[in-house]
């Protein structure tokens, strides 16, 4: 009975949450590309980067962005570990802009243009990739360790 209380409340947080709307736009805004423009990273930004990130974000990327969270088990998620200075290296930040504005399916909705400005997004990408600042990469998984073979035993 759990689980589908947090789906519904993390739906409705998303869909009222406190960021405000300019008249005229819906949450669900077709997405815009990402700007080919340089983004500045303020204070300012990242104050607001945080506060966005944990309305909108949070509730299954985890407070600290780990992934492990009720909610994106409940939804069978496997979401990349951000405290992990790995689990970003191969995405680019156009890579997550385009993630965050344009959604993944249905299970990510889109942060549309009316919801969170350029700037916003860009500021909330370096937060996200300040999240591993300082955690040691984690190790590699060892490679399967396969059991000697056993001698043929003596022919008779």
């Amino acid at each position: 009975m759990l689980n589908p209380i947090l789906l519904l409340s993390a739906v409705l947080l998303l869909v009222f949450s406190p960021t405000h709307l300019p008249q005229g736009v819906t949450a669900f805004q077709a997405p815009s590309a990402a700007p080919a423009k340089s983004h500045k990273v303020t204070p300012e930004g990242q104050a607001r980067a945080k506060k966005l990130y944990n309305v909108d974000c949070a509730v299954c990327h985890g407070d600290n962005g780990n992934g492990k969270t009720e909610l994106a088990t409940s939804m069978q998620l496997k979401l990349d570990d951000w405290t992990d200075p790995a689990s970003l290296s191969g995405k680019t930040d156009e890579d997550l802009f385009k993630a965050i504005r344009n959604g993944k399916g249905e299970k990510m909705p889109a942060e549309a243009e009316g919801r969170a400005k350029d700037d916003e997004v860009w500021n909330m990408i370096a937060y996200i990739r300040n999240m591993s600042k300082g955690q040691p990469a984690r190790p590699a998984e060892p490679a399967p360790v396969e059991a000697p073979a056993q001698p043929a035993p003596p022919a008779q």
